[in-house]
This record gives C-alpha cells, sequence and structure tokens, in this order.
C-alpha cells in the first residue's frame, strides 16, 4: 500500500531555534513509520529571531521541502530601530511604561494593520501556488500549524477552492493569547480577529491544540471535532555524569517582561539573607533570551551577584544545562489566558532526572501534568510560604545528595506516541 502524503504548512522551520521548530520536526520525523509521507511548505527567507542551526541536523534526508519567498514587514520596521524589531518579533514585548514611542508605534502598527499577523502578506502568493501544487500531486491532506495564524488563512482558501480535508494545528490559542493585550488593538482589529478565528473553526475538517484549556475554549465557538495532542519529548542521546557542584536553580527559555515572579525573587532574596550555607551554594542562572524588566528586577532583589546569564545556546545545549541544574524553574504570567498554556520545554524537563519548580495560575493544565507525572511540585503566586518551605526542602537533599525526580506515566508523552495519535487523526 502507498503511503498517503500529507502537505504542513509552517512557518517556523529549521534553522529557527524554539519549541514551535521541534514540534513538526519530530512529527515529520515519525510519521513515515504510520504510513505517511510528509511534505513541508515553508518561507524561502524568513525572518527568524532566533536561530538553532543544529536543528537543521535533525531534519529526514529523504523529507521533501518546498519553499517560497515572503516578505516580511520586520525587514522594514529595522529602518525605524534594529534593535526594537527584533525584540517585537521575538516575542519579548517591553513592560507598558518602559516602552519607546518607536516602540509603541511599531506595536500599534503591527497589531491593527498585520491581521492576523505580520506573515499576512504570505497568504496570497502562497495559495495561488499550491492550488496548482496539490491538485499537480494528487495531495488529500493539508495541515497548517500556528502561530503565526496566517498560516490557517492560506489553509482556509485552499479548502474553499480545492476538494482536500484540512487540520488545523494550534500550538498556542488565537484571539485569547497573551500578547494581544500589549499590541494596542482597536474595536475594529479585535472584531476582525474574533472574525477570522471563527471562519477558520468552522472550516477547518479537524482542530489540533496543545492543551485541554484550549480545547474547552475553542469547543464554545465551533462543533469542529477538536483533538488535544500536547507537545512532547523525544529520545535524547546527551548523557551528563555530573551535576553542577553549586545548587544550581535555572530557567530554560524565553523570560518576558510580564512572565516575572516577584514572589519567587522575594523568596530566593530571604533565603540568600537567612541562610548562609544557602548563599554560599545558590546560583540563579538564566539560558535564553530575558528582558529587562526581569533583569531590573533580579538587581532589586540583591541577586545580580548569584546570577549567570547564559543567553540563548542550542536545543543539544539546553538539554545539557537542564540535567546538569538541581532545579528547573518554569513560570508563567498569573492570567486566566495562561492557563492553557503547556511550553514544550515541560516534557524535556520532565525526563531530565531534575526536579521542577513552576509558579502560574491556578487549574492550569501545567499543574495538572507535574502533579500526574510526579516530576515536581506546582506553586501559585500566593503561596510564598509553601514555595520557600519547598525550596529549603530541595536544599537539604541536594545537600544530602538525595536530590532528584521519580516520574511516573510519561510515556504518553513521548514524540513517538503523540505522532502515533496524529497519525489516527490523518487516517479518519
Amino acid at each position: 500500500m502507498a503511503d498517503k502524503h500529507v502537505l504542513i504548512i509552517t512557518y517556523y522551520w529549521p534553522p529557527a531555534g524554539g519549541p514551535g521548530v521541534q514540534r513538526w520536526l519530530k512529527f515529520v520525523k515519525y510519521l513515515p513509520e504510520f504510513g505517511i509521507k510528509p511534505i513541508v511548505y515553508c518561507p524561502s527567507n524568513p525572518n527568524y529571531p532566533i536561530l538553532d542551526k543544529s536543528l537543521s541536523e535533525e531534519v529526514p534526508i529523504d523529507l521533501k521541502i518546498i519553499t517560497k519567498p515572503i516578505a516580511e514587514p520586520y525587514r522594514f520596521a529595522k529602518i525605524l530601530s534594529k534593535k526594537s524589531s527584533k525584540t517585537i518579533s521575538s516575542g519579548v514585548i517591553p513592560e507598558r511604561k518602559k516602552q519607546s514611542l518607536i516602540e509603541r508605534l511599531l506595536l500599534y502598527v503591527r497589531g491593527n494593520y498585520f491581521i492576523p499577523d505580520a506573515r499576512k502578506n504570505w497568504v496570497e502568493p502562497s495559495v495561488r501556488f499550491l492550488k496548482n501544487y496539490i491538485q499537480e500531486h494528487a495531495i488529500k491532506t493539508v495541515i497548517t500549524t500556528g502561530p503565526p495564524h496566517s498560516m490557517h488563512l492560506i489553509g482556509m482558501h485552499l479548502k474553499n477552492n480545492l476538494d482536500i480535508t484540512w487540520i488545523t494545528d494550534f500550538r498556542d490559542p488565537w484571539t485569547t493569547i497573551g500578547y494581544h493585550k500589549a499590541l494596542k488593538l482597536t474595536k475594529r482589529a479585535k472584531q476582525k480577529h474574533l472574525r477570522l478565528e471563527k471562519e477558520v473553526l468552522n472550516t477547518t475538517d479537524n482542530v489540533i491544540v496543545t492543551s485541554d484549556f484550549t480545547k474547552n475554549e475553542f469547543a464554545t465557538k465551533t462543533n469542529t471535532p477538536i483533538s488535544v495532542i500536547t507537545n512532547g519529548y523525544d529520545s535524547q542521546s546527551v548523557i551528563v555524569k555530573d551535576k553542577h557542584e553549586d545548587f544550581v536553580i535555572a530557567h530554560i527559555g524565553s523570560l518576558l517582561s510580564e512572565r516575572n515572579p516577584l514572589v519567587l525573587w522575594e523568596t530566593l532574596s530571604e533565603l540568600v539573607d537567612e541562610n548562609q550555607d544557602f548563599a554560599s551554594k545558590f546560583r540563579l542562572k538564566f539560558i535564553g533570551v530575558v528582558s529587562e524588566n526581569i533583569m531590573d528586577t533580579i538587581t532589586s532583589y540583591g541577586l545580580e551577584n548569584y546570577l549567570d546569564y547564559v543567553g540563548y545556546v542550542s536545543h543539544e545545549q539546553a538539554i545539557i544545562q537542564q540535567k546538569k541544574s538541581q532545579l528547573l524553574l518554569l513560570i508563567e504570567i498569573n492570567s486566566e489566558d495562561t492557563k492553557a498554556i503547556i511550553p514544550g520545554k515541560l516534557f524535556e524537563y520532565m525526563i531530565s532526572e531534575t526536579p521542577i519548580i513552576a509558579i502560574g495560575p491556578n487549574d492550569s493544565d501545567v499543574e495538572t501534568i507535574i502533579k500526574n507525572t510526579n516530576t515536581g511540585n506546582y506553586f501559585k503566586y500566593s503561596e510564598k510560604h509553601k514555595l520557600k518551605a519547598q525550596l529549603i526542602e530541595f536544599f537539604n537533599s541536594y545537600k544530602k545528595g538525595r536530590l532528584k525526580t521519580d516520574p511516573i506515566g510519561l510515556q504518553k508523552y513521548s514524540r513517538h506516541s503523540l505522532t502515533k495519535k496524529l497519525a489516527k487523526l490523518i487516517d479518519e
């Protein structure tokens, strides 16, 4: 029996870095095992804010990749401010009171003139090209993955013009995603986002989301079938024999301005002041893009001398840092909008044999996963005393050489298991 061909439309692809790339990089790796041959369509000249060339080495040699040029406004925005355009395109939006006039202008233009996002100008040329390609190669299934959600507009136009099955993959929500509040959207812009979201959800044949919370949200907006396929972890060849000698608490990934847990910094500051043994061994490590607001807050709590700011590293180096650390931080904004967000790094955290300290809103999907897998502890922003007690307990275990995890039920989050679930959905 011949393999079933599936066209995957994505903006992010190696050498881009980040979890959005890894999700579909791993899916295309395992789909052929289930009789499905993927074809990837992506831009030939994208403006990726973060690069990780090591991910290019993971692209299957025999994978068919089609590329077409894209015109992006961030290139023109650099004329006004190279630093501001790069910062905003990477998702690190400055705190409102610290935004420059140029940054406020860029955010307003981005939010109200580029709907649903800054890649909207790729929709029309992509549809023209792909209509012919799909017909010539007799492709019956198309998958779009977003953000950027303009990828879904490509899929919707193709669905309206061709006899295809169209599956949408929402790695994040659309109109309820947290950064929309920072884009200075007018009433008209908000309504257009809602209209486009509704059209996509009601035109697609199947919706994939990464969390139960997003599934419940979308279920109020459409009768289209919705499946939850989370992000996950892949088998790792990286071996780390020894952890850091110091009591290293590490955060891997971006720390945006609003993702600033004052309760944690205050707790760590108190522990440093109250416990000389803790102060002599404690190190805070940031690996990834960190906003200036976070760095200023660290200084205000007197933690700057305990901080190692490494910056962005390759995916492989990130895994090494996860395994070498004593504790791993997972921080989410204390908001109703972020209960649906399950960071991709959570699943790699879970198999790192390093306990997780997560801080976020009440009743989030992250809290459920961490509890069910026994991979760490989850705290609300109001639970300072519990957080402090747990950090002391972890520190004492570290001194005795007993700091480790005893995870359960991780197999269902393996990339291979998740791809099997995706393949079943494609074959329906």
